[in-house]
This record gives structure tokens, sequence and C-alpha cells, in this order.
């Protein structure tokens, strides 16, 4: 991976239980070995605003409606774009993301049943234009996907049906945007996953 790459935005997707907060972090150590910076966000949060619209939504006695909560997710998003995202990527640095809009497109659009497209246009004012260059869809089956968690919230909890809606979501948008969509098998050990993840992105950039 050249040193001279512009700033890229990296996102990683999957079903709860995939990996996607290991491999992120581990991905974003090796990315910012030498004069790369790297900066790491994860959604929702990162901002202030961020996380305590992170505690509404993920607190198992919260109980948002499909709209109310695909909404409290953009706001965080956008807040996350204007505050951290956009500057980073404006000042050359790289941005490894746990989640994106993408996750609301599958766990909302798809996992809701609220339609992909009308979530995306409800974040897309908000983002305006900051989306990930590439996004790394970590593959695991919903249900061994649910079997990894440690302690599920509220919406980790929804159950397999709900997961493979979202899973089915994910690989709808995968299919529709090749181009900025890598799959990686998560089911392997995490080294073989990690390795998978950073040689994607070195074939890209």
């Amino acid at each position: 991976m050249a040193g001279d790459v512009p700033a890229r935005y990296i996102a990683f997707e999957g079903v709860e239980g995939a990996g996607k907060s290991t491999v992120a972090e581990r991905v974003a150590a090796r990315l910012g070995e030498g004069t790369r910076r790297v900066v790491t966000v994860r959604e929702p949060g990162r901002t202030h605003t961020g996380e305590r619209i992170r505690a509404v939504l993920l607190d198992s006695d919260g109980s948002p409606g499909p709209w109310a909560e695909a909404l409290l997710f953009a706001a965080a998003r956008a807040q996350l774009a204007e505050e951290v995202v956009g500057p980073a990527l404006a000042a050359g640095s790289w941005v490894v993301s746990d989640r994106s809009v993408y996750s609301s497109l599958a766990y909302q659009g798809g996992g809701r049943r609220l339609g992909i497209e009308a979530v995306r246009a409800v974040n897309e004012p908000g983002l305006r234009g900051v989306w990930p260059h590439l996004v790394i869809l970590l593959r695991v089956d919903p249900t061994a996907g649910l079997e990894r968690q440690a302690v599920a919230d509220r919406i980790g909890a929804e159950g397999v049906a709900f997961q493979q809606r979202v899973a089915q979501a994910f690989e709808t948008l995968a299919a529709a945007e090749p181009d900025r969509f890598a799959v990686v098998d998560a089911g392997r050990p995490l080294d073989d996953v990690v390795a998978s993840a950073l040689r994607v992105i070195g074939d890209r950039w």
C-alpha cells in the first residue's frame, strides 16, 4: 500500500458476531504502522452526541419504534460525519470504522423492513457525501454469529429471523455495489480474517 494514496474511509460490516470490532481494531493498527495517520470510529458513537444516542439505541430497556430507531442512527451518523470523519479525511487521515451507513440500510432497511432506499434517503442529507470508499463485509452465518455473542444488546437480541433478513440485505447491497464492497469469510480464525481484510485493502490501493 503506497504511502501517497489519498485518505480512505474503510468500514467493516456484518451481522451480530461477525467480529467487526476486533477485525477493525487490528486492521487499523496495521494500517497505522509507518507514516499513515489512521482514525478509528464506531457507529453509533465516537462523538458526545453519538454516545448519548448509542445508549438509547442499544439499551435493552429501550423501545424506540422502527422509524425512530432509523432516525436516531441517522442523527448519530450525521454528527460523526461532520465532527470526525469528514475532517479526518480532509486532513489526509485514513478512517477505519466499525459499522457505517450500510448497517442502517441492512438493519433498518432490511431487518426492520423499512426499505433500503427509504433508509438511504433519510441518511444522505446528513452525510453530505461522506460515504465509505470501501466496505468489507464480514460474512458469517447469522446463527453462528449469535452464538459468538457474549452479551447481546437490544438489537443483537432480536433473534435469528431478524439477523437472516439483515444478512440478506447485506448480500443485496454487496451485489448492487461491487466496486465498493468486498466480502471476507469471517467464519475462519481471526488471524486469517484480518490477513484477508488487509489483502483486500492492499489490492485496492
